[in-house]
């Protein structure tokens, strides 16, 4: 009987270990890039020195993430211009996908540094004059 107790004991020790080294190891550490994009001017035409300068988060739109020509991930922002993506280290260039060519500038740069998440507020231009 004292060795079936000496046993529970035991693996419950052995299981309370394991389950503090697990505890205790580090998360791996993530980088990529956050932040949010807005889109100015929002209407056309002069605008005067008193008024506010009219931007607009761009809602809902997908945007590609890319090396060179290669797209190596795509997010969509949501409601009010936000979005987060994991990558790995690197050089980046974000642009807009299905934006119309030659009208307004959705193209952006970004570097990732290891274990680090690059925070970021791009303007786009509307390209209204």
């Amino acid at each position: 009987m004292a060795h079936v107790y000496i046993s529970i004991v035991g693996a419950t020790l052995i299981a309370l270990f394991s389950m503090t080294a697990v505890a205790e190891t580090p998360a791996p550490a993530t980088s990529g890039i956050e932040g949010t994009i807005v889109v100015s001017p929002t209407r056309p035409g002069p605008i005067r020195k008193d008024e506010e300068r009219s931007v607009a988060p761009v809602r809902n739109a997908q945007f590609a993430i890319k090396i060179g020509d290669a797209t190596v991930k795509t997010f969509t922002t949501d409601g009010e211009g936000r979005f987060q993506v994991a990558l790995p280290p690197g050089h980046y260039v974000i642009v807009r996908e299905g934006a119309p060519p030659r009208i307004g500038r959705w193209r952006f740069e970004a570097d990732v540094v290891v274990g680090q998440v690059t925070k970021v507020n791009w303007t786009a231009d509307s390209g209204m004059r």
